[in-house]
């Protein structure tokens, strides 16, 4: 097991800061830096959070230095649809629901998917069950040939963003399964498919052909400001958008069907 100095080197070189850098942003001397990091001071839990925290540690982590220091976690991790979080989740469910009849998901930061609204559900109709079985994994659903991935025209786009944004997640804080994730449908060995195109000068949309419909889709992305629980520190909403009116027409057309994976 690391000690809270290891970690918190860790940190800061993942950061890129100097150990003056971080003095300096914490308002504390180098020196103590230093000592901490050397294991020749124990902190107290208010200096490792307020480090942390100018290394934009992620709550999870957060706990994990905290328990290395031989101190208790001060983030809870509670689902979505705790007690505690039920303000959270009732501000989630409204948000997705508004976003009706266009497609919008929930994730946490390992992209499995804990909530989604009605007008995801025709779209599962082309997955095998065997991807939806709990817990249902956004990224899998959208290069899995047994998902998604049929459907995808501009597949390599999809695969280079999905490449992007997980190598951004794994660069800025390390993760065990969602490196597992990245090297089983994004490494080296991954099918490339067709080479990437530029279909817009504004955001690259996910060109979908469904029953002989083309649907261009862009998303945006949402996530909680200054959450305290670790659940909502990783949970984002994602929401696609029509790229074009023909995909508008065809989502306005068909509303919202009954049902969906979580309320």
């Amino acid at each position: 097991m690391h000690t809270v100095g290891e970690l918190l080197t860790s940190w800061r070189r993942r950061r890129r800061l100097s150990q003056l850098d971080l003095a300096i942003a914490a308002d504390v001397s180098p020196r103590h830096v230093s000592l901490v990091e050397t294991g020749r001071s124990h902190p107290s839990a208010p200096m490792i959070l307020r480090l942390a925290d100018h290394l934009d540690v992620p709550l999870r982590d957060r706990n994990r230095l905290l328990l290395a220091a031989g101190f208790a976690p001060r983030f809870p991790e509670r689902p979505l649809d705790d007690d505690e979080l039920a303000a959270a989740h009732r501000a989630v469910a409204r948000v997705i629901r508004a976003h009706e009849p266009f497609p919008a998901v929930v994730v946490d930061g390992r992209w499995d998917v804990i909530m989604t609204n009605r007008a995801v559900e025709p779209f599962f109709a082309h997955v095998s069950p065997d991807l939806l079985r709990p817990p249902v994994n956004l990224v899998r659903l959208g290069l899995d040939p047994r998902g998604l991935a049929p459907l995808v025209v501009n597949l390599a786009d999809v695969r280079a963003m999905f490449r992007a944004r997980i190598g951004r997640q794994l660069a800025a804080a390390p993760d065990p399964a969602l490196t597992a994730l990245y090297e089983e449908l994004l490494g080296p060995g991954a099918e490339e498919g067709t080479e990437p195109s530029i279909e817009s000068d504004v955001a690259i949309p996910m060109h979908l052909r469904v029953d002989g419909q083309d649907l261009r889709l862009f998303s945006t992305i949402t996530t909680f400001g200054s959450p305290r629980d670790v659940t909502l520190d990783e949970v984002a909403v994602e929401m696609y958008y029509p790229a074009d009116p023909e995909s508008t027409a065809y989502f306005e057309a068909g509303g919202p069907p009954e049902g969906g994976l979580a309320s």
